[in-house]
């Protein structure tokens, strides 16, 4: 696996890069200009700065990442569209501040967004399937939020198709319309999902940031399998109208990140209540801050949660060290805390989503702009006739038992079934926190990427994301360390932060606080990202 990624720097070299990402930039690249952003590690208050300075521009950032997809996303695919207008939005976006216009939070920024998320007629919003190929609805509430901080909207990346709910044996970041999303670190190995294609990116240095979004670990899993920061935050921080459903009860979108810091100010852009959303309302009046507000480590008391012990020794050995650098820098550790109620609720959970997705997916397919099969039935439908390129794989028995349940929410099965995932979850997750005075509960996010092999399934070890995503309440990822491939190289490992409901904005802070004590993010054997002075 190692090889191959070697292969994949040695041939995708850029003309405007120095070496591979760990040779630090030199004095010159590309042609003798002096490097003068290392766009790998610069984060975006650095680029904010540059193009403040003069020294960088919207339009020269947004070609950069153009140029840059068009040579490594061939191997890659986590990029199914670049927007064709992203170069004339970088170029307003230079005139307003050539003007003087005060710059907005993400001025000039590019970003990269899902594809189940609509940013407008330019781009169709597939969800990875064919059956949406020309489908082209209104933009997101996210999408306009975006635009409104200024953010150039890149393109759409790839994610296992219909977010990895269309059966148990798919495996994660292949769709139809993308193909199979590679880990940039090695291969052969899963990116996670389903918001693949954005975790790629960002470790690939595709785009700064990215928008992903999560059910259940589809954002924390990609983020912390490919080396980055993922942020899945409560439930009614951010809207979900535009995007393609699995359920109104677990999903929403969330920032993908190469810092936290970064994260908090993608969030801070695209959070706020939305009157097609009504669970945006519940949400607490005050923004959240675009900066985490700075805190150090001592003192912070934080819960252990521990999680599949021994099935990934080397998920606990990093697990172990990361918890040693916390205690040694102040924080106090509950070890371990208890959700017992977890099993019950994973056991429900299932029973309640597939009868959700019935429910919103059929709303979805009936929505304006939206093209394409105009219900549930229709997609099951299309999906059999073209099985060819659908299908080739695994099949739709996620898709089939969700069809049976008529997506009646009101039958006695399926309310006993949420209320057991929803209340079991956020009892536990209240207890810890409040019983033990607790910052956030911790836990190992992912074990080490494992081999794709197509219709399988995912092989997943173990998994922290189960009680956030159920219980609605926020859960951050960051790197902690890795783990040898095998090969030569290594595969990036993450550890969560969860915390209380509308908790979001400590947690952040809370999260920059642990990144900061915990060794630099690996990075994907690619091409530096680094962009010379002279253009």
């Amino acid at each position: 696996m190692r090889m191959a990624a070697v292969a994949l720097c040695a041939t995708l070299a850029l003309g405007v890069v120095a070496g591979c990402a760990g040779t630090p930039p030199g004095g010159t690249a590309g042609g003798g200009g002096t490097v003068d952003l290392d766009l790998d590690r610069t984060d975006l208050a650095g680029l904010e700065a540059a193009m403040a300075a003069g020294r960088l521009t919207s339009a020269r950032l947004t070609s950069f990442y153009i140029d840059r997809i068009a040579e490594l996303d061939p191997q890659l695919r986590a990029v199914v569209a670049v927007d064709p207008t992203a170069a004339a939005q970088a170029a307003e976006s230079d005139r307003r501040r050539a003007a003087g216009e005060p710059p907005r939070l993400l001025e000039g920024i590019p970003v990269l967004v899902k594809d189940n998320t609509s940013t407008g007629p330019q781009l169709p919003t597939t969800a990875g399937s064919t059956a949406l190929a020309g489908s082209r609805p209104p933009a997101a509430a996210i999408a306009t939020r975006l635009r409104e901080a200024g953010a150039v909207l890149l393109g759409k990346t790839n994610l296992s198709e219909w977010s990895n709910f269309r059966s148990g044996r798919s495996s994660s970041g292949w769709s139809a319309v993308g193909g199979l999303t590679r880990n940039p670190h090695s291969p052969g190995r899963t990116a996670c999902g389903s918001s693949a294609g954005s975790a790629v990116a960002v470790a690939a240095a595709l785009a700064p940031v990215a928008i992903g979004t999560e059910t259940d670990g589809s954002i924390v899993c990609p983020a912390a399998t490919n080396g980055i920061v993922g942020m899945k935050p409560t439930l009614g921080t951010v809207s979900r109208s535009g995007i393609v459903p699995i359920s109104a009860e677990q999903d929403t979108a969330g920032p993908m990140a190469r810092s936290v810091a970064d994260a908090a100010r993608v969030l801070a852009a695209i959070a706020g209540p939305d009157p097609a959303d009504p669970a945006t309302a519940q949400a607490p009046a005050p923004p959240l801050p675009a900066t985490p507000a700075a805190r150090d480590l001592d003192g912070v008391r934080l819960g252990v949660l521990r999680v599949a012990e021994g099935a990934s020794p080397e998920t606990d050995a990093a697990f172990a060290a990361t918890l040693r650098t916390l205690r040694d820098r102040g924080a106090v550790l509950v070890d371990p805390v208890e959700l017992p109620g977890s099993a019950d609720a994973a056991g429900a959970e299932l029973t309640a989503l597939v009868t959700e997705f019935a429910r919103d997916i059929d709303a979805y397919l009936r929505s304006p702009g939206v093209t394409g099969p105009a219900s549930l039935a229709e997609l099951v439908e299309y999906n059999r006739r073209h099985a060819d390129v659908e299908m080739p794989h695994w099949g739709q028995e996620l898709f089939e038992a969700a069809l049976a349940t008529g997506g009646d929410t009101g039958r006695a099965d399926y309310r006993a079934a949420r209320d057991t995932a929803t209340t079991l979850s956020r009892r536990d997750l209240d207890a810890a926190l409040a019983g033990h005075r607790l910052d956030a509960v911790i836990a190992p996010t992912n074990s080490p990427a494992w081999p794709v092999e197509l219709g399988a399934g995912d092989d997943f070890v173990l998994g922290s994301s189960g009680a956030a995503a159920m219980a609605g309440y926020p859960n951050i990822t960051v790197p902690a360390g890795g783990a040898p491939d095998g090969d030569g190289g290594t595969l990036p490992l993450g550890v969560s932060l969860i915390g209380p409901r509308w908790g979001d904005a400590e947690l952040l802070a809370l999260a920059a606080a642990v990144e900061a004590a915990l060794p630099e993010r690996v990075r994907p054997p690619l091409p530096a990202a680094v962009l010379p002075a002279d253009g």
